[in-house]
């Protein structure tokens, strides 16, 4: 190789480089974690509800966090918070990971295996993007805790990002995400997602004995069910 001169398989490096760089550009550093703030950068967040947690402690209210930290959560009908998370203060999260995501700049530029799929279900270009668009789509939706909530709107962000390669997040296996992977933020949230079932079981069991028993148990696998199957053998029931 002569002074002064590159191959065109240098130049290839060059852009080789330069495309990664503009990448990683792309995907700027996130900001740590920070639950005395309230910021918790590219997360889904979980915090108990009111009455149906205390029957039902795996149940909860669900949200997604902008780049910055800032939560969106589905909480009423034709309304998304933004950055006041309802019913109380973050008790469990999820850091996701962008890499993971689908950003394409046109129809040709998909980096998932779907393709025209996800441009049709609805895509976005940036993290920040999705959760916009999300917004402006269910700012038409009515609240439903058992057919549109809180978790379909996570679920509908997470299409849009074809989060992992996959089109197919829904009600149950955001829910499930959570409760394998989330992590809690301090000890009061660990208190204040389980003392109340067990403060509410223990005065069930006190009062009414075995047949309160039966009939808790009785609601949660009918709750279980009702979702299990409306998600896989009725996708339209809770489609929204």
């Amino acid at each position: 190789m002569f002074p002064g001169r590159f191959s065109l398989t240098d130049h290839k490096v060059v852009e080789d480089n330069s495309s990664e760089e503009s990448i990683l550009h792309d995907l700027w550093p996130l900001d740590e974690v920070d639950p005395t703030k309230a910021k918790f950068p590219c997360c889904l967040v979980w915090t108990p509800l009111p009455v149906v947690s205390w029957l039902a402690p795996f149940i909860g209210h669900v949200g997604i966090c902008r780049e910055d930290g800032t939560v969106y959560d589905f909480a009423g009908s034709n309304f998304v918070n933004v950055d006041e998370f309802a019913y109380g203060s973050v008790a469990r999260y999820v850091q996701l990971d962008r890499k993971q995501c689908c950003f394409p700049p046109n129809l040709s530029g998909h980096t998932c295996k779907h393709g025209y799929k996800h441009s049709e279900n609805g895509t976005a270009i940036t993290w920040d993007d999705a959760l916009r668009s999300c917004m402006s789509h269910f700012e038409h939706k009515s609240y439903n805790l058992f057919t549109c909530n809180c978790h379909s709107y996570v679920a509908n962000c997470l299409n849009r990002l074809s989060y992992g390669g996959d089109l197919g997040w829904n009600m149950v296996n955001v829910a499930v995400l959570v409760l394998l992977k989330g992590q809690w933020v301090n000890v009061m949230g660990v208190v204040r997602s389980f003392l109340p079932f067990f403060v509410v079981f223990c005065l069930g069991i006190s009062m009414a004995g075995w047949p309160f028993v039966f009939a808790w148990s009785a609601f949660s696998f009918l709750l279980m069910t009702w979702f299990l199957i409306g998600t896989y053998c009725f996708k339209n029931l809770l489609d929204c």
